[in-house]
């Protein structure tokens, strides 16, 4: 996994359906508006959703009454990001009682402007959290072995081993099957549509 994710960051940002609470980016990074109504649109709790657009990545998820996004050049791979947003909601909620906070009706996205520092050492720190695991896989298109990372909280929820993940990469896709010891049991070429 690189190192040097932050420079493959352009945001993450922390909304209610009312009002941005909290945006952070790293030093350098361009100024990105966020699209909060394609976020929106999908008012599907606890499932990520995943974006393209040009050649930026995004990815959101809403749990409870907020929603996060992260958006981030379209080299990295979707797991990556989905681990950095789970460990920033369960970060943001050891941190503040958001049921409190919202109970006091007109808030000030102020009272979060500290939580940048926290998102700054998930940042720096994400191969040290222990949060992906990196597993190589042969594509048969490509004629090669592709680093795959996923994210191990997938293998802590699943209910059936192994666990297909789809892996899109130049335009075709292939379907990895991994069991709970992120050992790769299967590879297949899959069809794409949408």
């Amino acid at each position: 996994m690189n190192n040097m994710i932050k420079e493959e960051l352009h945001f993450i940002n922390i909304s209610s359906d009312e009002h941005s609470l909290f945006d952070w980016k790293p030093k350098l990074s361009k100024s990105y508006i966020l699209d909060l109504n394609i976020v929106k649109e999908n008012t599907a709790k606890n499932i990520f959703f995943h974006i393209n657009k040009g050649n930026m990545k995004i990815v959101h998820i809403r749990k409870d009454n907020l929603i996060y996004t992260i958006g981030a050049k379209e080299q990295v791979q979707f797991q990556i990001l989905e681990a950095l947003l789970e460990k920033v909601d369960e970060r943001f909620h050891e941190i503040y009682d958001i049921k409190v906070i919202f109970s006091y009706g007109n808030i000030s996205a102020n009272i979060f402007n500290n939580f940048a520092n926290e998102v700054d050492d998930i940042v720096e720190n994400l191969k040290d959290l222990d949060l992906i695991q990196k597993v190589d896989v042969y594509c048969m298109v490509c004629k090669r072995t592709l680093s795959l990372f996923i994210k191990k909280s997938i293998m802590k929820t699943a209910t059936s081993f192994p666990v297909p993940i789809v892996y899109n990469h130049k335009g075709h896709a292939i379907v990895c099957y991994i069991d709970q010891n992120f050992k790769v049991r299967g590879v297949e070429l899959v069809n794409i549509t949408g």
